[in-house]
């Protein structure tokens, strides 16, 4: 099995984090709040003035507005990493819970106006990364038999299915806005890098092929570009995405072509765990940290 950064159910690490939203356009950084504790993974709801964040295990919900934050009622899973994705409706919230009996990840999901969870995956550890656009299919990074792949599973639970079988990690599995197609980050050829397949698990194809170790493929909305969070490949494990180093998120076009670098920043465990794109596709949210 890979190394894999162990995702904590509890805030785990001190640190000063700045809440910030960067135009991808033009790359100017707007930092929207501090807070001074550990936040990760910011989502961006579809009304484009909310965030959704992890804090300390909890779920909060952010008005860019007012800078007030409102705390999800998750009932028992209130020991939540960073790996939370929202239904396309957003009634619904997914969220990968450290469950108390053996502190194992699993897959939960909540009224996101808060109720009782339930439980989806059984099988530990789970974690939750993807929801495909029709609300019937989620899709997560699993440990089974002492490596991890790529799983789907229904949203009322039942058996999952495998669809990835290289040696070694496979993370992030994440939907792009049609739906055919998942897009998720692998050591398969040395460094973590970005593929992309069919729903199916079929043509599974790199999408990046370069001297960084890229993580958490996130395909913007309108479909046009992928953003996600780069380490420095002689610093960090290709199976590794430590908090506290310098990382860069960058961008590239829909086919792998035209990548650049957005941001240099501070951060890398929470601050693009998830899909953070704003619905117009113009801004990213992200996280970055100081201690």
């Amino acid at each position: 099995m890979k190394v894999r950064t162990e995702k904590k159910p509890q805030e785990y690490r001190q640190a000063i984090s700045i809440l910030s939203v960067v135009d991808v356009q033009s790359g100017e950084v707007t930092e929207l709040k501090t807070f001074d504790h550990c936040i990760e993974a910011p989502n961006w709801l579809k009304d484009g003035k909310t965030l959704l964040y992890n804090d300390g295990g909890s779920i909060y919900l952010y008005d860019i507005a007012s800078g007030v934050s409102t705390k999800v009622d998750t009932g028992y899973c209130d020991r939540c990493n960073n790996d939370h994705v929202l239904s396309p409706d957003e009634k619904w919230l997914g969220v990968s819970h450290h469950t108390v009996e053996d502190g194992q990840s699993r897959i939960y999901l909540v009224p996101l106006s808060g109720g009782t969870p339930r439980l989806i995956t059984p099988i530990a550890p789970s974690y939750l990364h993807g929801w495909s656009p029709d609300g019937k299919t989620l899709s997560y990074c699993a440990e089974r038999n002492d490596n991890y792949d790529i799983y789907t599973i229904s949203v009322d639970g039942g058996e999952e299915t495998r669809l990835t079988t290289a040696e070694g990690l496979d993370d992030g599995a994440e939907y792009n806005p049609c739906g055919e197609y998942i897009w998720f980050n692998s050591v398969r050829s040395g460094n973590m890098q970005l593929f992309r397949m069919k729903k199916d698990g079929s043509e599974q194809t790199q999408m990046t092929f370069d001297q960084h170790n890229n993580w958490f493929g996130h395909v913007s909305p309108d479909g046009k570009l992928v953003s996600f969070i780069s380490y420095d490949a002689s610093q960090v494990a290709p199976g590794d995405h430590p908090a506290n180093k310098d990382v860069e998120i960058r961008l590239m076009d829909i086919d792998g072509k035209n990548v650049r670098t957005l941001v240099k920043l501070f951060g890398g465990q929470g601050t693009l765990n998830v899909n953070s794109w704003a619905p117009d596709s113009k801004k990213l949210a992200f996280v970055s940290y100081r201690v």
